[in-house]
């Protein structure tokens, strides 16, 4: 689908505060470029990380699988990022606005659940680990969530939006480093404990240069005063959200073990019950939707008017939409969770893999998020959206060779340059492409259903590649990730035919 099939508006003096596209083409790339390191610091430890690390505390293979179901928690920021667009953060939000008082709110939780898993790395008490993992994941989505309505916002065209998203993904790729070598080669010289402190403090950095940023206009609080009450205010809502995870954590638990359900019952059935209904109950209703008048109070609604846009607009063409999407990152969401605990199993040292975490990963990646961020502004987004499924299907079937390979250093370091330049390519595509399907009257939110929907089948599948991996081998699950990329594909004719009926009527144009 090409910008002009989007419904894509032109930027007009966009953000919270009446910010103007001035403000943008200064400001807006290192400010990516910023929140793309802190997101994907934390992404990897409650991720790709811990997985290594409880392969490394020889956790069995099941139960990592059940664990990278953390993951999962991204997919349904579609039902607080409604929240993200409507509230703001009490405190931080009376100098730095509604978006960085997210953001910066988000960059506490990080902090603090960061030091929860950090002092519980010895992995003996996993309910724990599980409770500071999932708020983790909590908090690096919120971040994100607020980050991507705010770039939405501030550059709604694919031609925009194409250097945002390289900046943002060059700074992801870069907390790669941190988070994944960093990490790996700090517990390799010490342990676990100082490897997640070490990068707690890092995903923490930008916070004091978020701080010392402007005032946002038409904010009227001082500085000092928004950021003693924002952090007030934060450590009480750290406290709550902690709180509830943990009752609801232990009442999941309790009924799990008095229905007779352990490690070795197989969850998957029914978690991708749970996790599909939502996104079902949409598409039963969808023939109504489509009715629906512009103007239509549930259009309108803050809570459900930004996902039942997404289907008003598109109509049945949503259902081929979410089709595609739900394919497309499959094989590098696999990749991602059992690779490590592969190199592991194949006989590579915490040293070796941090090289290739870092020194490795990191350019190959950053050269394939430039050349995917120049065919999504250059290229019909399905010529782009074609190569990238191509390149991250190479990337997940090198791994079928290297597993093959006896460990030798430059097998997995040619593996990886591989995979993570197809996985920063695919990335770069498919981020502007599903940038280009949002409202721009409901940016976070409908971003975050559009995303979070993208990586559900992936993530339900990471929970059970544990018995995948047992049932197939290594070799056999990345030969099959690789096919689900390039199936992938065959839904494009389709997209590039796709048109948008207009946006729907918001609540100040129906008033």
């Amino acid at each position: 689908m090409d910008a002009q099939a989007s419904g894509a508006h032109n930027l007009d003096g966009i953000s919270e505060g009446g910010t103007r596209p001035g403000f943008a083409a200064r400001r807006i790339l290192p400010l990516y470029l910023l929140l793309g390191f802190s997101a994907g610091l934390p992404f990897f430890m409650f991720n790709a990380v811990l997985l290594l690390r409880l392969a490394r505390h020889d956790i069995d293979i099941v139960t990592i699988g059940y664990f990278a179901w953390v993951a999962l928690l991204p997919t349904f920021k579609f039902l607080w990022s409604p929240l993200l667009d409507r509230f703001s953060v009490p405190g931080f939000s009376r100098f730095w606005g509604k978006r960085r008082g997210w953001i910066m709110l988000s960059q506490l939780g990080i902090f603090a659940s960061m030091v929860g898993m950090a002092f519980t790395s010895a992995d003996t008490n996993l309910p724990l680990v599980a409770l500071f993992a999932i708020l983790l994941a909590f908090w690096t989505t919120t971040l994100e969530v607020a980050a991507d309505g705010w770039r939405i916002e501030l550059a709604p065209t694919q031609e925009a939006q194409a250097p945002i998203v390289a900046a943002n993904l060059w700074g992801y790729r870069s907390a790669m480093v941190a988070a994944g070598s960093g990490a790996v080669l700090i517990a390799a010289r010490a342990d676990w404990t100082f490897a997640y402190l070490a990068i707690a403090l890092a995903a923490f950095a930008p916070f004091p240069v978020l701080a010392l940023t402007r005032r946002e206009p038409g904010t009227d609080g001082s500085r000092g005063t928004a950021l003693l009450n924002g952090m007030a205010i934060g450590a009480v809502i750290l406290f709550a959200s902690c709180t509830i995870v943990a009752i609801l954590g232990w009442m999941a638990l309790t009924m799990l073990a008095g229905a007779g359900i352990d490690s070795e019952t197989n969850l998957t059935p029914a978690v991708i019950a749970i996790a599909l209904a939502p996104f079902a109950l949409l598409a039963i209703a969808l023939p109504r939707i489509k009715r629906l008048p512009s103007d239509a109070p549930l259009l309108r609604s803050t809570t459900l008017g930004p996902f039942v846009d997404i289907f008003w607009r598109y109509g049945f063409a949503t259902l081929v939409v979410l089709g595609f999407v739900s394919l497309y990152r499959v094989g590098d969401v696999l990749a991602l969770t059992l690779s490590h605990p592969m190199w592991d199993a194949r006989g590579y040292s915490l040293d070796q893999i941090g090289i290739a975490d870092g020194a490795i990963a990191l350019p190959a990646s950053m050269v394939g998020v430039a050349l995917g961020s120049w065919m999504a502004a250059k290229w019909r987004l399905p010529w782009a959206l074609a190569a990238g499924a191509l390149v991250a299907a190479l990337g997940n079937w090198v791994y079928v060779w290297l597993w093959w390979r006896p460990p030798e250093g430059w097998v997995l370091y040619a593996s990886v340059a591989v995979d993570q330049f197809g996985n920063g390519l695919a990335g770069a595509v498919f981020v502007v492409y599903l940038s280009m399907l949002v409202n721009p009257r409901f940016p976070a939110a409908q971003y975050a259903f559009l995303s979070g929907f993208a990586f559900l089948l992936a993530r339900l599948l990471a929970g059970a590649s544990g018995e995948m991996q047992q049932a197939i081998g290594y070799d056999g699950f990345f030969v099959l990730t690789g096919a689900a990329s390039i199936a992938a594909i065959v839904f494009l004719p389709f997209l590039a035919r796709i048109r948008s009926r207009g946006n729907s009527a918001g609540p100040q144009e129906a008033a």
